[in-house]
């Protein structure tokens, strides 16, 4: 059973690894202002820089609870700015928002087990450092 731990971490640390990197691009800048974030052009790319040290964090086991709080901070404001579903008018984009909105709280729940249990088993901080 200590491997399904390992492989939840795999997964959920995922989606804010491999997705950290569209944050430096032009489009993510360009979607985020239109979504009226100030500054986008600075906390877009620090957004990524949390998303993928957060992900990292929790993937390898070194300092997760960390990884976890920058999770959050990476997740609370990002939920509530760029997935405001209640102001959409377009229903397959009400429910695209939603869906997104949703996932985005389910994340939040998760981050939130890890920054307080930690990651488990096979991790960083876990592995037993070699006697001299």
């Amino acid at each position: 059973m200590k491997y399904v731990v390992l492989l939840g971490r795999v997964l959920f640390s995922s989606i804010f690894i491999l997705k950290s990197f569209h944050h430096f691009s032009p489009a993510s800048v360009d979607y985020a202002i239109s979504m009226g974030v100030p500054m986008a052009s600075i906390l877009v790319p620090i957004a990524g820089i949390l998303s993928l040290l957060g992900g990292l964090s929790i993937l390898v086991g070194y300092k997760a609870r960390l990884g976890a709080w920058l999770l959050v901070i990476f997740l609370l404001p990002i939920t509530f700015i760029m997935h405001k579903f209640w102001e959409v008018k377009d229903g397959h984009l009400v429910m695209l928002q939603h869906f997104c909105f949703m996932k985005n709280l389910s994340m939040l729940g998760a981050v939130l087990m890890i920054a307080y249990f930690g990651t488990g088993p096979f991790s960083l901080e876990k592995c037993p450092l070699p006697k001299k």
